[in-house]
This record gives C-alpha cells, sequence and structure tokens, in this order.
C-alpha cells in the first residue's frame, strides 16, 4: 500500500509530545540562564584592625583563599558584599564601593568576563572560567602599603 503524499503524518502520542516539551524548555533554561553572582570587596592591610569600625574580617574561605595567593597581607576584612544577577545578553555594571565598579558579562557555559574599575577608570580585565564553588579574585593597590579586592561567586 502507497501513501499518498499530500496526506500529513498521525500525530504523535499526547505523553511523547509533552516530554519533548519538557525536554525542550530543560534545555532552553539551562542555555539562556542568568548568571547569579556574589562580590565581596575585601580590603587587605598586616593591622590586625580596620580603622574603618564598618568593617568586619573576611569569611573563613575568602581570607584562606587570599592567603593561599601570593601576597604579602596578613589581614582581610570586607568592605561591601553586593549579590547580583547577570543576564545572558547583556553585562551588568556593579558599584561595589564610590571608588569601585565592576562590570561582569557571561562569555559562555561556565566563562566570564570582568572589568574593574578604581575611580572612574578601567584598572583591570579577566576573562575566565567561573564554576560554583570558585573564587575569581581581581585587585589592585591602596595608600599605606594596603590592597583592595573584589572576590567574585557564583551562587547558581
Amino acid at each position: 500500500m502507497t501513501r499518498n503524499p499530500i496526506q500529513p503524518l498521525p500525530a504523535p502520542p499526547l505523553r511523547c509530545q509533552t516530554w519533548l516539551l519538557a525536554l525542550l524548555l530543560a534545555c532552553g533554561s539551562i542555555l539562556a540562564s542568568d548568571l547569579k553572582l556574589e562580590a565581596q570587596l575585601i580590603w587587605g592591610t598586616n593591622e590586625p584592625k580596620s580603622p574603618n569600625p564598618q568593617h568586619k574580617p573576611a569569611e573563613v574561605a575568602v581570607a584562606k583563599k587570599l592567603s593561599e595567593l601570593p601576597f604579602k597581607w596578613t589581614h582581610y576584612f570586607e568592605v561591601n558584599r553586593k549579590e547580583f544577577t547577570v543576564p545572558q545578553d547583556q553585562p551588568r555594571r556593579i558599584a561595589m564601593s564610590e571608588e569601585c565598579e565592576i562590570s561582569v558579562r557571561q562569555v559562555e557555559n561556565d566563562q566570564v568576563e570582568v572589568i574593574l574599575y578604581g575611580k572612574g577608570k578601567r584598572v583591570g580585565r579577566i576573562t575566565q572560567k567561573l564554576p560554583k564553588g570558585e573564587m575569581l579574585v581581581l585587585g589592585g593597590n591602596a595608600p599605606n602599603y594596603t590592597a583592595w579586592f573584589v572576590v567574585l561567586q557564583r551562587k547558581n
């Protein structure tokens, strides 16, 4: 028996259509998801106390990460912390303080591009993978032999 080429194919069963739709939605949400991040502005010094009483000691994991890097400072204080979302298709600019800003853009998969601004001027740029559980660290010098850092972590 031959088929009439104009006759449409029979529709797949409803449960097959539902499964296919769920699979397409899951793939779409994985590919086009927003990236949830947390940025911490950290001040590095050799002084055991910050002159600003609003600064608190950096979290243990952050201080440990910074102490494992080739930095000369022995104490790290959290100046500010921000949680934010970076959409798939556009960069996001975040003010960490009056003098420090970052711009974050999703490049692909786990990779982000971060541009660091100090006093309105671009002072650094890095493109790197940022899987959940890892930290990305950028920084610069500050007065009196101190330094400041932005520590970026994924939340999703």
